[in-house]
């Protein structure tokens, strides 16, 4: 079951702000999808998927960034560089938030060519 996405965001960037990052926007969107958390970590860009959920059913949160939702991020993310010109190099994180547990893994997934 899925957690409240406000409350699970918010523990999310203070969580990322307490490891590093200086967080960028947040809730970005474009016609191609959303991206809950942009940030930077030293010099690379990070887009940032939250997902919560209140128990282990379903794979956990971490399978719920699926390989049609990274498309999703990807669009969304290329739209974001093409907007502000970044030159940063970008990496893709996924914050899974369970219960009392965040976990951040990062460099989830990449880019294919």
């Amino acid at each position: 079951m899925a957690m409240d996405g406000p409350r699970s965001e918010d523990r999310a960037c203070d969580y990322l702000r307490a490891q590093g990052y200086r967080l960028l926007a947040r809730n970005w969107r474009v016609s191609r999808g959303e991206i809950d958390i942009i940030a930077r970590e030293g010099e690379t860009l990070v887009f940032v998927e939250v997902k919560a959920r209140s128990g282990k059913g379903f794979g956990g949160p971490e399978a719920a960034v699926h390989p049609a939702k990274q498309r999703r991020l990807i669009e969304a993310a290329r739209a974001f560089i093409a907007e502000t010109a970044c030159e940063l190099p970008m990496r893709f994180d996924v914050v899974a938030v369970e219960g009392d547990s965040i976990r951040l893994h990062q460099d989830a997934f990449q880019v294919e060519a």
